[in-house]
């Protein structure tokens, strides 16, 4: 295992450029709990990346995402290379999403689909999520007490849910599930379009463009009560919205809507299996499982990062971050933060408080947050009580993603009663 005395503190910088570090998680926390004692507000550089500093505290990465106006989603909301930045401009004109925009063009836009995500409107999917994770557990029994917890089920059910939500036919969701791959696994043998990352993501964003212009010119016609509908005939203080705008919102609802909440999913499992004194404790109490599923979203935290350019100097920890430099919010660091967890790498299905900030904070505050519980407790709260032995059947793996990423092979066994 790799201990933080082995790495020099460039090392532990340059380590978050490689996407394999995120699928070696001792790595990455010998890396982060390095940054967060030594060098929390840390300059990174490289000959093929822009430079940035990554922040890896707590309250760090809470700071800059409660002063929206003093660090900017744009230009550069997600960290590439030198070349990806470059086409970051391009790819804007192609596609625009949430991630991408600031207020106050950000509110105008969440706030058209924020009424499908308020409470009451999600409480009506509960018999909905109830039903499909007992479809999902009657899969694990058809499998007979083995199978890829990850890819049959916990990359399955999500997908299911926000693609219903959106209104896609079910013969289209391997196809969505294929995309999404693609596009948050570039950099993933398994999922990687193309060896040339940027140019894999390019080729995949077209599809979407395809697919999802379609679907408007369909749902402009005739229009449905779905999530699509809304999207397809969308105003923004009163004009349509814009086709870049619309592209990017079909394809954040579709991606970010069951991918993030799969990578939970199997982790969930992975932490259990790990931990069997609190699988054990949280079979024995499934009054915990709000308090357990909101330790597995700090456990995972699926996205990794996004990153923010300042617009004003603005000082960190005594560093000043000077206008136009970037920062990169490391929320998985941030979610193992020794000043604001207690014993923040034991997995405590009772965690409580868990100020965990896998959702973000603020005016960027996931849409999604509430539904992705709800899913992960629809799940857990049926199959926990009837599953009477699960071990782990395989080596576990995760996937090669600075952006979002978790654990895409999860073989198990089990006895489902």
């Amino acid at each position: 295992m790799t201990t933080s005395h082995d790495l020099t503190l460039e090392q532990c910088g340059q380590a978050f450029l490689s996407s394999a570090t995120f699928a070696d998680e001792a790595l990455f926390h010998a890396v982060t709990t390095k940054l967060r004692n030594e060098s929390p507000v840390h300059w990174v550089e490289h000959p093929d990346f822009n430079p940035f500093y990554v922040l890896t505290k707590h309250a760090d990465v809470l700071d800059v995402e409660l002063h929206p106006n003093e660090f900017l989603n744009a230009p550069r909301c997600i960290l590439g290379n030198k070349e990806a930045d470059a086409m970051q401009e391009m790819q804007g004109h192609i596609v625009k999403s949430l991630v991408q925009m600031d207020d106050p063009e950000h509110r105008n836009h969440r706030n058209l689909t924020a009424d499908w995500f308020l409470p009451k409107n999600l409480a009506t999917l509960e018999d909905r999520l109830n039903e499909l994770a007992d479809r999902y557990i009657d899969k694990m029994v058809d499998f007979g007490g083995q199978c890829d917890f990850a890819s049959d089920i916990a990359m399955q059910y999500p997908l299911y849910v926000i693609l219903a939500i959106l209104g896609l036919p079910e013969s289209d969701y391997g196809r969505m599930l294929k995309l999404t791959q693609e596009l948050f696994g570039a950099d993933d043998d398994e999922f990687k379009r193309d060896d040339d990352a940027l140019a894999g993501i390019l080729q995949t964003v077209a599809d979407f463009v395809a697919y999802f212009d379609a679907l408007t010119a369909d749902r402009k016609a005739n229009p449905t009560a779905d999530l699509a509908s809304v999207i397809a005939n969308g105003m923004i203080e009163g004009q349509p919205i814009g086709h870049k705008e619309q592209l990017g919102y079909y394809i954040i609802a579709a991606t970010a809507g069951h991918d993030t909440t799969s990578n939970a999913m199997g982790g969930a499992m992975k932490a259990l299996l790990e931990h069997p004194d609190q699988l054990a404790r949280l079979k024995a109490d499934m009054s915990l499982l709000p308090l357990a599923m909101d330790e597995v979203i700090r456990w995972t935290s699926p996205v990794k990062h996004f990153m923010r350019t300042a617009t004003v100097d603005y000082e960190i920890r005594g560093t000043t971050i000077k206008a136009g430099q970037d920062v990169l919010l490391s929320y998985w660091s941030a979610n193992r933060d020794e000043e604001v967890f207690a014993d923040p790498f034991s997995f405590d299905v009772g965690r409580t408080p868990n100020k965990h900030l896998a959702f973000g904070f603020g005016v960027h505050y996931c849409l999604g947050a509430m539904l992705a519980r709800m899913e992960l407790k629809a799940l857990f709260g049926k199959l926990l009580p009837r599953l009477k032995s699960v071990e782990l059947a395989g080596e576990p793996q995760l996937t090669k993603s600075t952006f979002v990423s978790g654990v895409k092979h999860l073989p198990i066994r089990y006895e489902i009663v």
